[in-house]
């Protein structure tokens, strides 16, 4: 059986959390009758101190909905080059909402306030308007790593000081809250809007909450309904989301530790330049000149590990919960033999 290391997203729901989703009392969710939706909602509403939520199938979906609120077209979001919003989410802020992106620098897809503040346009018939910003925590093109959250109280005053929104991508959020503690209602407050992902790390097979006040989740759900994510019975979904808050967030630490072994080992590997520091569930490295992520790949794969290459000399590999510590153990043998 292969191991597969390829994203998070690849796990499958455990017999406890099938049991879950088989008893889950059921309604249309269009019409708001669905009550296991509307107590997931209510739940992380109310854990992140928000007014109320909106589940989704997907976090592309929530992400999306988000900067279509918050946006007109023409305006400008403002994020990190490593952003899910910008690299993998098919172009939606231009195809959805007609916004433009303002892409900022920083190490492992972190920037600051200053680089906010600079890139803030001024109100001109010219320019578009600058008007959201977005922050993904975890980073996951920056190897899993955690925003200071100083930094984005900093990054909140200055938005705000300019009337522009902010939006968490939480896609790895409840990874972040495990490897770095922070008061949940406390860190939410830097954000006008957030998407939470139950699919990634926890294990739910599928489903995104986004939070927000009444008045945006209202424009949220009617967008929602646009795009075609009207739900039915669908609490069948948020059954598994809420089984997995109650059974996976805690256990994400195991994740960590097995990133962080890898790692290691990664360190010492002739044919690796750099390894990306391991901060929560991601391990991220560059191979050195004359060696090539596709052919690193290829080999692992022949060991019966899954993986890919996220660049010509970049290789990604993600812990998740159907990975064990046996398993871990194979792969560390496997990258030990391994030549190219």
């Amino acid at each position: 059986m292969m191991i597969d290391l390829r994203s998070d997203t690849v796990t499958l729901p455990s017999p406890g959390m099938k049991k879950a989703m088989d008893s889950a009392p059921l309604g249309d969710d269009v019409f708001r009758e669905d009550p296991s939706i509307n107590a997931l909602e209510k739940r992380l509403a109310q854990d992140f101190g928000k007014e109320d939520g909106l589940f989704c199938p997907s976090g592309t979906m929530a992400n999306q909905l988000a900067i279509k609120v918050h946006t007109q077209p023409g305006d400008q979001v403002i994020c990190s080059w490593a952003a899910h919003v910008y690299n993998y989410e098919g172009g939606g802020m231009a195809f959805h909402s007609g916004a433009t992106s303002k892409l900022l620098d920083g190490a492992q897809g972190l920037f600051k306030a200053e680089n906010v503040q600079a890139a803030i346009l001024k109100e001109e018939t010219y320019h578009p308007r600058s008007r959201l910003v977005v922050i993904e925590d975890t980073s996951n093109k920056g190897g899993g790593a955690i925003w200071d959250h100083n930094e984005i109280k900093k990054i909140r005053k200055v938005s705000a000081e300019k009337g522009l929104s902010m939006h968490l991508d939480g896609a790895r959020l409840y990874n972040r809250l495990i490897a770095a503690p922070v008061d949940k209602k406390e860190y939410a407050s830097s954000f006008d809007s957030m998407s939470l992902c139950l699919s990634k790390g926890l294990g739910a097979p599928v489903g995104s909450v986004l939070l927000g006040d009444e008045d945006f989740i209202h424009q949220a759900r009617r967008i929602r309904k646009i795009f075609g994510g009207g739900m039915r019975q669908a609490g069948i979904l948020a059954a598994a989301g809420t089984y997995a808050l109650d059974h996976h967030v805690e256990r994400l630490a195991e994740d960590h530790h097995h990133a962080q072994s890898i790692a290691i080992v990664l360190k010492e590997m002739d044919i690796v330049e750099e390894v990306l520091p391991a901060d929560t569930n991601i391990v991220i490295f560059h191979l050195k000149k004359g060696y090539h992520a596709d052919a690193f790949v290829v080999a692992l794969a022949e060991e019966g590990v899954m993986t890919f290459a996220i660049g010509q000399q970049t290789v990604r590999f993600v812990l998740h919960l159907d990975i064990s510590s046996e398993d871990v153990k194979k792969v560390i043998a496997c990258l030990k033999k391994m030549k190219l």
